[in-house]
């Protein structure tokens, strides 16, 4: 039987905003002040809180709660670029040639399999061996949606899916996202600047140590906010 992309997308985007909407249960893992000293930081280690901070203009935030779809966490970013949401949405919008290919470290390849609609599409994301190569290269399937709000804010979100174009590849280790995505949200008033919202929420597969797992996310999550942050200044100028 063929599975319901469409139905499957309208669900994922739903689920993000739900997790968008619920301040409870997120634990503060990770506060990086941008340009404080070398790699974008001093990491201050957060006590755990309930809910999350309000994200300081020049800090990123991540958090992490227990998953509800897999048995491991759902991890939240939080953080403001200083671009408008459209040249920030230019960056992260999931598209074959796309910008992000060139800024994210953690995708090596993206390519757009099939088409379900306008702004639905299955598509395969490739990432390079990371962590000192303890993390060896993943491959990841993808249904993604794409939605934009009245207040022009903009989705981007995926969970992974089969499909008969991506068969199993040996040289990768196939991981599953669960819904996951990020928002571009305008800053009312300052039309140069964007809040970057994102949830991570991934089964790496394979078989890799809980610590391993557990400090990657938080290290990429920052990286994530940081690399972006570098790239919309360039583009800017």
């Amino acid at each position: 039987a063929a599975m319901d992309y469409a139905g499957l997308a309208g669900l994922v985007a739903t689920k993000l905003e739900l997790y968008r909407g619920d301040p409870g249960g997120w634990r503060s893992c990770r506060r990086t002040v941008s340009g404080a000293g070398p790699g974008g930081g001093r990491q201050r280690r957060a006590a755990a809180a309930q809910a999350p901070l309000p994200c300081p203009q020049d800090e990123v935030t991540v958090s992490w709660r227990p998953s509800d779809e897999f048995a491991g966490k759902i991890y939240r970013g939080d953080g403001f670029m200083p671009a408008s949401p459209a040249d920030v949405w230019e960056h992260v919008k999931p598209v074959a040639g796309g910008l992000r290919v060139e800024w994210d470290e953690n995708v090596k390849d993206f390519e757009v399999m099939e088409m379900v609609a306008e702004n639905i599409s299955i598509c395969r994301t490739t990432t390079p061996s990371v962590f000192r190569k303890i993390i060896s290269p993943r491959e990841f399937v993808d249904v993604v949606v794409t939605k934009q709000y009245e207040d022009g804010t903009m989705l981007s979100a995926a969970t992974h899916v089969e499909h008969a174009l991506c068969p199993p590849q040996a040289n990768f280790v196939r991981g599953l996202n669960y819904p996951c995505g990020s928002f571009c949200i305008p800053v009312p008033g300052e039309s140069n600047k964007t809040q970057v919202l994102t949830f991570f929420q991934t089964d790496l597969g394979g078989y890799l140590p809980q610590t391993v797992v557990e400090s990657f996310f938080p290290a990429t999550i920052a990286g994530f906010y940081s690399n972006l942050k570098k790239a919309v200044e360039t583009f800017k100028s």
